[in-house]
């Protein structure tokens, strides 16, 4: 076999689509599906025959979490590669999915092109994520703009919502304490509430 075509396993529990997988493989150049399995126990058991380079597993598995067998799989080989899939996009869960040690992350369902390039994400630039996970871990890192709120208000919110204090704040945005105290006034009133933790449950509940 060509030692540049990266070898790949996938750990999917719906036998259903596993033909699909075959028939993507078939076009593939760079790669080789060397395996496929409906649990960890058997993508496990036969892990030192297939040895491969990139894991693509399903994070809901009927034997255990999908997330919580990448250690296992890293105490096999700690350079494999690891892409968990699943139908859920929760940002929560691709964080702990990262957090893990996952190398990437994708929503199902996947078409051959969309495979096809979470691979090559993974062999030229280490990791892959879907378009939607991107977008949603984008909007949960950016600061959060409410439209009831002028801009410097929004901008204030966001420092508060970051535990920032009326002087730090001041120095960020080059004001007085004083302006900060105004702008926090107006806040409170137009969320009508009367402290800062009032506040802060009421932009969470918004």
């Amino acid at each position: 076999m060509n030692s540049n075509i990266l070898k790949i396993i996938i750990v999917d529990s719906n036998r259903q689509l596993h033909d699909g997988y075959r028939f993507y493989f078939e076009t593939y150049r760079d790669y080789c599906l060397c395996g496929l399995y409906e649990s960890v126990k058997e993508a496990l058991l036969d892990y030192d025959n297939t040895l491969p380079d990139i894991v693509v597993s399903e994070i809901t598995l009927p034997d255990r979490d999908g997330i919580g067998a990448i250690r296992v799989y890293r105490k096999k080989d700690p350079n494999v590669k690891i892409i968990m899939i699943s139908n859920q996009s929760d940002f929560e869960l691709v964080k702990k999915a990262f957090k893990n040690g996952a190398n990437g992350f994708l929503t199902k369902p996947l078409s051959n092109k969309r495979l096809n390039n979470a691979l090559n994400s993974i062999k030229y630039e280490g990791a892959a994520m879907s378009n939607d996970i991107i977008k949603k871990v984008v909007s949960n890192f950016q600061g959060k703009s409410y439209e009831y709120f002028s801009e410097r208000e929004n901008q204030i919110i966001d420092y508060l919502c970051r535990g920032a204090t009326y002087k730090i704040i001041a120095e960020k945005l080059f004001v007085t304490t004083s302006t900060i105290n105004f702008h926090i006034q107006n806040i409170y009133l137009k969320l009508n509430v009367n402290s800062k933790s009032e506040a802060l449950t009421k932009l969470r509940q918004l």
